[in-house]
């Protein structure tokens, strides 16, 4: 298998994608939201976890692989940026179209290939735009540039605030209700066919804990007030 160098730049979708309060609350039970967060968990008075987003649409990245031909026995979600332009309503369309914006070649150790979307509602509104990168294992050595640095320098004083959080061991099941249902998180066996000890955790899972300790803590009860979010996953979990 090769990267398909034909698949840059070419337009992904429109991508549609139905939801409701449901699916709301199934991906805030996902994320590990419960009673102490009904703002998220219950239909009275819903709020939707921004960090939903990108679950929503899972099926773009689904377009990214295929397009690009990416070894799905090596890949891994290598880091995520999300942009809001709106609040996300409860409920309704969301329409997303994309391309694979980028590859780049880190030789042994794979590639990274890059999606870029933008979706908006059906009412009309732009909502987000999203810029997925995956970690393609088994990738590398193309012939490809190199990614440029993404450098983050930390301040040298304690953190202004931490969270624990303790994901259950079953997070996975429920998590992968939400759209993301690759066997790589739930079959054993195929977790250690592509060298891992046992089924991981989503990264866009920890990507929603995350997400909901930041607001705690920055926006508590106001979602529409995060503009951004970024990451990169470096361990699995």
């Amino acid at each position: 298998m090769a990267l398909n160098m034909d698949a840059l730049g070419k337009k992904i979708g429109p991508l549609k994608k139905d939801y409701g309060w449901k699916d709301v609350v199934l991906y805030a039970l996902g994320v590990g939201a419960g009673f102490d967060e009904v703002d998220y968990t219950y239909e009275k008075n819903l709020k939707v976890i921004p960090s939903f987003s990108i679950a929503a649409i899972f099926d773009f990245l689904g377009q990214v692989g295929v397009a690009s031909n990416v070894n799905l026995a090596g890949i891994l979600h290598g880091e995520q940026e999300l942009i809001f332009h709106n609040p996300i309503p409860t409920s309704g369309t969301l329409i997303t179209e994309g391309k694979v914006a980028h590859y780049y070649d880190k030789g042994a150790k794979g590639a990274l290939v890059v999606g870029e979307s933008e979706t908006f509602h059906s009412n009309g509104k732009r909502l987000f735009t999203n810029i997925s990168t995956v970690f393609a294992r088994l990738d590398g050595n193309f012939g490809g540039p190199d990614a440029p640095p993404n450098l983050v320098e930390f301040p040298e004083r304690k953190p202004d605030f931490t969270v624990d959080a303790a994901p259950s061991p079953n997070q996975p099941l429920i998590y992968r209700l939400s759209g993301d249902i690759f066997q790589l998180h739930v079959d054993a066996e195929f977790a250690k066919m592509v060298g891992f000890e046992k089924p991981i955790m989503h990264g866009l899972c920890t990507h929603g804990f995350a997400c909901r300790a930041l607001m705690a803590s920055l926006t508590p009860g106001k979602p529409e007030r995060v503009r951004r979010l970024a990451c990169r996953f470096s361990k699995p979990l």
